[in-house]
């Protein structure tokens, strides 16, 4: 096996930087969401999907693809939600084994409140706190990152 190409110190403090921030924003939002409405940002991040999908459903292995979760992991998430009747699971029609997710009135009522707090968020702990040509930049980079990376 070949030595790998060590990071530069520039490179290694901007990878770090990455680290850090991408930690604390992450954590910051997610306690946001628990804090306010009992809900963390994967849920959150799962019950905006449904909420953009037509119907608010979506067949549970496309949604698990689409928030980048095993299903095992989205069941249990799913179950959580459903305990509170933020969603409900049904069946799919001529598909004995497809099952959706769907956001109830409930799911969405609450996701409406969430909102405010999360895109207020995003854009005083984010978007405001960067140039919008390092933004810009930075939805650049992590588009080609998640090209490559995609499944």
């Amino acid at each position: 096996m070949s030595e790998p190409r060590w990071l530069d110190d520039d490179q290694q403090r901007a990878w770090r930087a990455y680290l850090t921030g991408v930690s604390r924003l992450t954590e910051r939002l997610d306690r946001d969401l628990r804090e306010g409405f009992g809900i963390s940002l994967p849920e959150y991040e799962i019950l905006t999907r449904l909420s953009e999908a037509p119907c608010r459903r979506i067949r549970m292995a496309e949604l698990a693809a689409s928030v980048n979760q095993s299903r095992s992991r989205l069941s249990h998430t799913i179950a959580r939600l459903e305990q509170h009747g933020l969603v409900a699971r049904e069946g799919c029609p001529g598909d004995r084994r497809g099952v959706f997710a769907v956001l109830t009135d409930a799911g969405f009522a609450l996701l409406e409140r969430a909102a405010r707090v999360h895109v207020r968020g995003v854009r005083a702990y984010f978007v405001d706190v960067v140039s919008p040509e390092d933004f810009a930049a930075i939805g650049r980079a992590f588009a080609q990152v998640a090209e490559v990376l995609q499944p």
